[in-house]
């Protein structure tokens, strides 16, 4: 298991593949990501790494913290997080991870505080389908409704589904896929729609339910060793070769229309023969048994 990164959300944007099909992508940009301290077996019994992203002001940074970056000497950082690693997979401190830390075709884990929505209603923020729009409703068509029962138990149960604070959750969305990675200017661009609003950090990790692509570099990609890690850039605006995929195509006109004059003509169903009528009664003898 080796180390994740921390990046900053820009924005949406989209890219082509070679057959005009484009794939719309996040981009995540890695700024100065470097590694703090390292957490040892011996010393603190478990191995981890921890990562800092960003430059925060000295001044708005805590005298305990601005020793913990002097002692190491980095600078202070934005966004700081720690990621458990295999033994073998520590890094040095100060080193820089590079964009080149994840390979094309890669699956991905992106955590991350999703956009808050404010204080919301029921309908919005559970999809009830209110009340009437019409008689009966004496202006509350937007409301949940009742909550509790009778006397008995005479409370609201927990977790019930009511108005309130709605987004600003910490989420994580899973096998996500890189599509392209720019070193030089520290861009991931990731296949799809990742959690927070833009500006908002994220935590990047290995897919955790898929095992680790072939090609990413253990333990890791950094600035010391970038022409070891680095690979062929795609054309500006286009997907890597790794990570494109063919369109499923159905059938053209052509094979259906052979695949209709291979199958066996159907037999037409027999016409059924109308049943033969009764033969009607006279109106004598009607009238006879009448009589």
């Amino acid at each position: 298991m080796r180390s994740g990164v921390i990046a900053k959300k820009m924005g949406m944007t989209r890219l082509f593949q070679a057959d005009g099909r484009h794939v719309p992508v996040t981009v995540l940009q890695m700024d100065n990501c470097q590694v703090v301290s390292v957490r040892e077996a011996e010393r603190d019994g478990y191995t981890a790494v921890q990562l800092g992203a960003g430059t925060a002001k000295a001044k708005n940074v805590s005298k305990p913290v601005r020793g913990h970056f002097a002692k190491n000497e980095v600078e202070p950082k934005a966004r700081v997080a720690e990621f458990r690693v295999d033994e073998d997979a520590l890094l040095p401190v100060g080193a820089t991870l590079t964009a080149d830390h994840f390979v094309a075709g890669q699956l991905v884990d992106v955590t991350g505080q999703t956009q808050g929505k404010g204080f919301a209603g029921a309908m919005k923020r559970h999809g009830f389908g209110g009340l009437r729009a019409t008689h009966g409703v004496s202006i509350s068509h937007r409301s949940h409704g009742s909550t509790g029962q009778n006397q008995d138990p005479g409370k609201v149960f927990k977790n019930k589904k009511m108005a309130g604070h709605m987004g600003d959750r910490q989420r994580t969305q899973q096998n996500l896929e890189i599509v392209r990675t720019d070193a030089a200017r520290g861009l991931i661009f990731i296949k799809g729609s990742v959690p927070g609003h833009k500006g908002a950090w994220l935590i990047i990790n290995d897919a955790v339910k898929v095992p680790l692509h072939a090609d990413a570099p253990i333990p890791g990609a950094l600035r010391r060793n970038a022409d070891e890690t680095a690979t062929e850039e795609a054309p500006a605006g286009m997907v890597e070769a790794a990570a494109e995929h063919e369109a499923v195509a159905g059938p053209t006109d052509a094979e259906i229309e052979a695949a209709a004059a291979e199958a066996p003509a159907e037999e037409a169903p027999a016409e059924e023969t109308p049943a033969e009528e009764a033969p009607k009664a006279d109106a004598g003898d009607d009238e006879k048994k009448e009589g």
